[in-house]
């Protein structure tokens, strides 16, 4: 969720919700541009002591659907890597939610399939 917009309730029952920008092995977690308690805060840091639940506020992208479109364009040349969130096309061509990288008629086409696609889920 590193990157995604979240909601985390403390025990103590106040929310904030803010861009999820880090969180380490003790689950502490930092939040950027955060809004709760009656507040606008730039950065917070919550202590995992405190943190009763954390939220997914926004709507997840979603790879599988994008790639199951991808491969009917390129059978058989599509890769779904949940573990880097992306989508690799014919060995060289990297799909994220923020975009295409790689050059060449290939990644054009890349391009324009995932445009259609963004432009259909904002629809």
């Amino acid at each position: 969720m590193i990157g995604r917009r979240v909601a985390v309730e403390t025990a103590e029952g106040k929310v904030y919700e803010g861009e999820l920008a880090g969180i380490d092995e003790k689950l502490n977690i930092i939040l950027n541009n955060v809004i709760g308690a009656g507040d606008r805060v730039y950065k917070i840091v919550l202590n995992s002591v405190f943190i009763k639940e954390i939220k997914l506020v926004e709507k997840p992208f979603d790879l599988k659907a994008l790639a199951e479109r991808l491969n009917k364009v390129f059978p058989g040349m599509v890769k779904l890597r949940e573990d880097i969130r992306s989508i690799i096309v014919m060995d060289k061509i990297k799909v994220t939610e923020q975009g295409v990288e790689g050059s060449g008629l290939a990644a054009e086409r890349v391009k324009s399939v995932f445009d259609e696609f963004i432009r259909e889920i904002k629809g």
